[in-house]
């Protein structure tokens, strides 16, 4: 008996090397089937194909924000806060009212005094989420701490369906919507399609944003009171930190994303409802779980990968399978990566979370 258990031991420890290299031989031919269908795609309608890539890039900008706020909490305290995606609408109802029901914004105003005032709504919508995601923590999160794991997270889900509810009640059920408000001309045209200012407008608050959460993650006092606190808050405390403080500050930063999310989405799409977040925030999560949740770079990576996957989908046509299938392959992405690969594409860099 003692023999063949010893002679087992070698088989059972290939066991996961193999199923390893089984796994990484089918995720190779998955990429090389779907590198297959975006390059017949791109040689059938070259034109449709770099528009369709455009528009995953502007989408993928929105999502990207969205997933940062979901990394940025998780880093820093191991916690989904399924309600990240309300505060992603409330930023769209907050601009919605800055913007459009109390200054009055049409589309039809000069061009200052349209800079000025999406300005002030992207301000707003900014200040006001992390001023409400920071209350939240304070509120909901904070006494949980030490409790176990499904407690915040199920104070999470309720948290969610009260920002919801919140926001049907004050701004009703129905779409809140206006006139364009980002200036729509042709930069350019591809055959008879025109790439808009809009779209660059979109790249050109995002893209900077992200850069600057970077920098401050990276090089600020409070970005390294973050990392710290993401991970041992024991020690960050025995180093002089204030731990309360430091994830206080991480969730108003989460929400301020969110924020500036909301505010990009109603000025691009120029509409909004209160269950825009659950649709936008389970894809922004599954974003941040594709590239590697707690991974900065992860998450900017994962949202892009959505909003690619979101428009190739819907805008290309030979062999699409079209967009009312685009849920269902999101999220039977979701289930392969957190069976086959839990970590993400970039992994868990614990020296960057947070």
């Amino acid at each position: 008996m003692a023999t063949d258990s010893t002679a087992r031991r070698p088989i059972l420890a290939l066991a996961p090397r193999l199923r390893g290299r089984v796994v990484g031989v089918l995720g190779i031919l998955l990429l090389g089937l779907v590198a297959l269908w975006l390059i017949e795609n791109l040689v059938r309608e070259p034109k449709q194909f770099v528009l369709v890539f455009l528009a995953g890039v502007t989408n993928g900008s929105i999502y990207a924000l969205v997933a940062l706020g979901y990394t940025l909490v998780y880093g820093i305290l191991e916690l989904i806060n399924f309600a990240h995606g309300d505060v992603f609408t409330w930023g769209a109802m907050a601009t919605y009212t800055i913007a459009v029901s109390w200054i009055g914004l049409n589309g039809t105003q000069s061009g200052l005094f349209t800079f000025l005032t999406l300005l002030l709504a992207l301000v707003g919508a900014a200040v006001f989420c992390a001023a409400l995601n920071m209350t939240i923590e304070r509120v909901a999160y904070r006494r949980l701490r030490n409790a176990p794991r499904l407690a915040p997270l199920i104070t999470a889900i309720g948290m969610s369906f009260v920002l919801q509810n919140l926001i049907g009640v004050i701004f009703g059920f129905d779409y809140k919507s206006s006139n364009s408000l980002l200036p729509n001309g042709a930069i350019f045209h591809i055959g008879s399609q025109a790439y808009g200012w809009d779209k660059l407008i979109v790249l050109f608050i995002t893209v900077p944003v992200l850069l600057g959460l970077v920098w401050l993650v990276k090089a600020t006092r409070w970005g390294k009171a973050m990392r710290a606190t993401a991970q041992d808050r024991d020690a960050a405390r025995l180093m002089g930190i204030d731990v309360d403080r430091a994830i206080s500050f991480a969730f108003g930063l989460g929400g301020a994303l969110a924020g500036i999310g909301g505010f990009v989405y109603f000025a691009y799409f120029t509409q909004a409802r209160f269950d825009l977040g659950f649709r936008l925030g389970l894809f922004a999560f599954t974003a941040a779980v594709l590239g590697g949740i707690g991974n900065m770079a992860g998450a900017a990576l994962g949202g892009y990968m959505i909003g690619f996957i979101e428009n190739f989908n819907s805008g290309l046509t030979w062999h699409t399978p079209g967009p009312d299938w685009t849920e269902s392959i999101v999220f039977i992405l979701l289930i392969l990566i957190l069976v086959f690969r839990p970590q993400g594409l970039l992994g868990e860099a614990l020296s960057t979370r947070a």
